[in-house]
């Protein structure tokens, strides 16, 4: 791996000597300036700079001069400063003018390394962004999530209605179903579509990290503080930042956000500097937010901010016309060799797939086609390939949101009466005969609302209620 460049510029030989040893140390290639000229003559010679460690006081020219030089000449030179001078004003001023970072001197060597990782840690996120945005930015929406059933049509159809406004957006969904996706899709379809996506899983970190992640932290301000640290709203400034799992978030945190959504400005944790941020929030949610308000789990006035627009994903199971198109999408991404062709599969496989109940929803299909193509070799798939889950996860008919979402009574019905039945067959245990007695039917009408329905001889275990 090529050694990142640093350029130290330090009008004192000690401390350029000192640097110079303890970061060639950690794997750093050293250059080493004197004066404010000798930096401009440095990084106007098409030299490889990684990033310009510079004193903000050296002769000829000092490092606000310089970050001035850099920004009139459009140079991508990166600048973390040094100072004797750890006034707000400096502070603001530098970063104003472009410099990423900046450290107070007299400086602990572990500081300073940990502002040089922290920019290479930004410099890697923001590389991933931007090779993401190349990635997706050509394709159609309809290309990443894939669908032909009318509920992703209004799905599509909102989308590209309020793509291109600043509106909040809440996905709703259960686990799997693509909030993310949509999420990467409204961004790279509206005009931030050139700065960054930053995405923050809130249920993985600990509310004491959270609260750093999104609003950064200043230096000293807890125990491994040992530099400055942008958050994650500061990050997607300009752009667009995605709360996946916003239901997780403590109420503590819920009162912080609430102010961002408001105001659009927040402090650093341990700061008191107002930074003022323009930053389109989409969030994402597997609960149902109103009975999370109504539990006192979450904030009714944050619910309402993030309410704005509200996209439902649907769960596979109640958009089966969808799974054909869905496989082939996963048979042309998840190919047996590189240059292999798509493997094909059989219409028994299909059938096999388009009975299954899909607890995990749009991933679990693309995991069980990776599977499939793994052991059918490349080659043709038939049922044999598929290993399905043997009982499909209990799910709740949320009746409300139905309402809220205008599904027509016929399928609340229809999904009740299938739940029913696949319960009824598996308390008697697979007996039609116990079944139909069960459910106050006769043997004929149940063989045909099995058949109507898709329910197999041996139908996977259930026990999902209906929920007001």
């Amino acid at each position: 791996m090529t050694k990142r460049t640093v350029l130290i510029a330090d009008d004192d030989p000690s401390i350029r000597a000192l640097l110079r040893t303890f970061l060639e140390s950690e794997g750093y290639a050293i250059s080493e300036a004197r004066t404010g000229g000798e930096v401009l003559n440095a990084i106007s010679d098409g030299k490889k700079i990684d990033l310009l460690l510079m004193d903000i006081r050296m002769p000829e020219l000092n490092g606000m001069d310089i970050l001035q030089r850099i920004n009139e000449q459009n140079l991508d030179v990166p600048v973390v400063l040094m100072t004797a001078f750890g006034t707000s004003n400096v502070a603001i001023k530098a970063i104003q003018l472009g410099a990423h970072d900046y450290i107070t001197k007299p400086f602990e060597l572990d500081d300073v390394l940990m502002a040089i990782r922290r920019f290479f840690e930004y410099q890697e996120l923001s590389a991933e962004v931007k090779a993401l945005r190349t990635q997706v930015g050509a394709r159609d929406p309809a290309e990443r999530i894939v669908g032909h059933s009318s509920r992703m049509l209004e799905i599509f159809k909102m989308i590209g209605k309020v793509a291109r406004t600043d509106a909040t957006v809440l996905v709703t969904g259960e686990t799997g179903t693509g909030k993310e996706l949509v999420a990467e899709t409204l961004h790279f379809n509206s005009q931030r579509r050139t700065a960054p996506l930053i995405k923050v899983a809130c249920a993985s970190l600990p509310e004491t990290l959270l609260e750093s992640e999104l609003f950064g932290h200043e230096k000293g301000s807890f125990t491994s503080a040992y530099a400055m640290r942008k958050g994650r709203f500061e990050l997607a400034h300009k752009g667009t930042i995605f709360l996946d799992e916003i239901g997780e978030m403590s109420l503590g945190t819920q009162k912080k956000l609430l102010r961002v959504l408001q105001e659009r400005e927040f402090e650093r944790v341990g700061g008191n500097t107002p930074i003022k941020i323009d930053t389109r929030v989409i969030a994402a949610t597997n609960k149902n937010l109103l009975e999370e308000v109504e539990a006192g789990r979450f904030r009714a006035d944050l619910y309402y901010r993030l309410n704005v627009i509200t996209l439902v994903m649907p769960p596979l199971r109640e958009r089966k016309e969808d799974i054909p198109p869905l496989v082939e999408h996963f048979l042309d991404k998840h190919r047996f060799t590189a240059g292999a062709a798509p493997a094909k599969i059989t219409d028994e496989a299909i059938e096999k797939l388009m009975r299954h109940d899909w607890p995990g929803n749009v991933r679990e299909l693309e995991n069980t086609i990776e599977r499939a193509v793994v052991l059918a070799q490349g080659g043709v798939i038939t049922g044999q390939h598929l290993l399905l889950s043997p009982a499909s996860t209990p799910h709740i008919i949320d009746l409300g949101d139905r309402i809220h979402r205008r599904v027509p009574l016929s399928e609340t019905v229809a999904d009740v009466e299938r739940q029913m039945i696949v319960e009824a067959l598996r308390q008697a245990n697979g007996s039609r005969a116990v079944a139909a007695e069960m459910l106050g039917l006769n043997r004929r009408l149940l063989n045909a609302k099995m058949k109507e329905y898709s329910i197999e001889e041996q139908a996977p275990p259930t026990t999902g209620r209906a929920a007001s």
